[in-house]
């Protein structure tokens, strides 16, 4: 009988954490087997994806992914294109810690390449700056029989010293393509800092896309909306497409591919900030599963661990504050990662809000991350969450949370101690220093759709079906669903969808909150007002 084309035996995974995950692979696929071919696909534990590239190669301290974690095969010597041959894709910009002067942009292409680099003008036609750039490769083997091995390469590129509040133009290159030259211009690209000073703005989230027409059509929408940036909340790609754990599941690395990609059409020109939910978490490429995410992404790196965890930092747009957390660190739901951070994520966040409230030009505090602190869809609350990071929220009175996770929208009331503080239907204002805050759950980018529970309606502008209260439950400590009855789901809607908020400032600051269905239809709409 042959043996499963499995990683890690499904009884075995549902206990490993994921370094345990990360060192069961290691070991059991030695050199050896590596140069044979002989690998198998893995799932995960409640999501979270077993299997992936190892991060080695030229990204030095950047990297993400420490070289005494990199895989034990060495990759095959990659294959050579001529450079003019060679088109760069899935251009995907992000800020670094100051907007108003950083940017990174980071692309990939399908070979190796000799000095890839980025030029940047005021002009599309004067590119006259070149900078270059940092190259940080992938090397995904043959991870089931159904599968080939695939090599990556992902690029990136610091701009410090911008000026605030201005357009700049971009291209990327290498040796034999140059941006520059009159056949290349098509490919240029443009990005814009953030202002000096607070001005009217608006910004786009959701979580859980995937690789879909729904996605697409998202991203159509959102590009409308011409937003300052776009926030992420995890389970990005899906390139571990079910994360159960079982001889059925498998890892590809190409989805990427395929997501980034899709995205450019938005991403080129608009900074698409992520943060990590549970299928973003592969254990091959280091203990912690965030090797792969260090390759594919620059960001800010002024949270608690910046290139042990990536996903984690903040930055400050106008007079909004914006913290990405990665609540793997503290979920209840799916322990993989459970107190990785040994809570040095959570001093951080206290640290962190606390500096963004003392701020006087910042008006807001927006926090994203995955897993729900509140929603009654599918996966419902997670306790871990909750018991962490709530009493911060309302300590240092976060304005507005987001998360995805559940693929749904689903928005709250607002919630002060556990409870309704003040109901907030569609069209209403809430202040968050009195009511409470508003929790969102956007994970209705692309993937398919979950839905709420028997009998539970949607609930959304123009269709709305208040109920009283709802059956659900919530993820405790030892992994167990505890029942509970809650009054706060007031907005619900099974469709594809994302969040845009408009933010003004000046004499009288607000968040102006919509929810946009994939065909641009207004489904939920809220305002967030402060000392009212």
């Amino acid at each position: 009988m042959d043996t499963p084309d499995v990683g890690i035996p499904e009884q075995l995974a549902s206990r490993l954490s994921m370094p345990e995950q990360h060192a069961y692979l290691r070991g059991r696929f030695s050199r050896r087997k590596v140069l044979a071919g002989a690998f198998a696909a893995a799932g995960t534990v409640g999501g979270a994806a077993l299997l992936g590239g190892s991060a080695g190669g030229t990204g030095g301290p950047h990297d993400g992914t420490p070289s005494a974690y990199r895989a034990s095969a060495a990759p095959a010597a990659p294959v050579r294109v001529a450079g003019s041959l060679v088109a760069p894709f899935g251009r995907h910009l992000a800020f670094g810690a100051d907007p108003r002067t950083q940017m990174r942009i980071s692309w990939q292409v399908p070979f190796a390449v000799t000095s890839p680099y980025v030029r940047v003008g005021s002009k599309p036609w004067e590119l006259g700056e070149k900078v270059a750039a940092e190259v940080r490769d992938l090397h995904t083997p043959a991870l089931s029989k159904k599968l080939p091995k695939v090599e990556q390469y992902y690029l990136h590129a610091a701009l410090d010293g911008l000026r605030p509040g201005t357009t700049y133009y971009y291209g990327v290159g290498h040796d034999g393509f140059d941006p520059a030259s009159p056949e290349r211009l098509g490919t240029v690209g443009t990005f814009r800092t953030a202002p000096e000073r607070a001005e009217k703005f608006v910004f786009t989230a959701f979580g859980d896309q995937g690789v879909s027409y729904h996605a697409l059509a998202n991203d159509q929408v959102i590009l409308g909306q011409d937003p300052s940036f776009h926030l992420h909340a995890g389970d990005i790609c899906y390139a571990d497409t079910t994360g159960h754990g079982k001889e059925s599941d498998t890892y590809d690395a190409r989805v990427w591919d395929t997501f980034l990609a899709q995205t450019e059409c938005v991403a080129k020109s608009v900074p698409w900030m992520v943060t990590t939910g549970n299928h973003d978490m592969e254990a091959w490429y280091s203990p912690n599963g965030y090797g792969g995410q260090s390759a594919r992404w620059s960001l800010p790196g002024n949270g608690f661990d910046p290139k042990g965890a990536p996903g984690v930092y903040s930055f400050r747009y106008g007079n909004v504050g914006v913290v990405a957390l990665d609540a793997n660190d503290v979920s209840y739901e799916i322990p993989a990662n459970r107190g990785y951070s040994e809570g040095r994520q959570t001093a951080w966040l206290d640290r962190r809000l606390r500096a963004l409230r003392a701020d006087a030009s910042v008006d807001f505090i927006v926090v994203f991350f995955h897993h729900c602190a509140y929603s009654t869809s599918t996966h419902a609350s997670d306790g871990g969450v909750r018991d962490a990071w709530l009493p911060l929220f309302t300590e240092h009175q976060v304005d507005l949370v987001i998360n995805g996770h559940n693929h749904v929208y689903e928005r709250t009331d607002a919630i002060r101690g556990g409870e309704v503080g003040k109901p907030v239907p569609v069209g209403a204002s809430t202040d968050p220093t009195r009511d409470g805050i508003v929790y969102v759950t956007a994970g209705g980018a692309g993937k398919d759709l979950y839905g709420f529970g028997p009998g539970v309606e949607d609930s959304y502008e123009g269709n709305v079906h208040d109920r009283e209260s709802i059956a659900t439950f919530r993820w405790t400590k030892s992994r167990a669903a505890d029942p509970d009855t809650v009054e706060w789901s007031r907005v619900r809607y099974t469709g594809f969808s994302f969040l845009a908020v408009e933010v003004t400032s000046g004499a009288h600051p607000r968040l102006s909150v919509s929810a946009l269905a994939e065909n641009g239809e207004r489904v939920d709409h809220f305002e967030v007002v402060r000392g009212t």
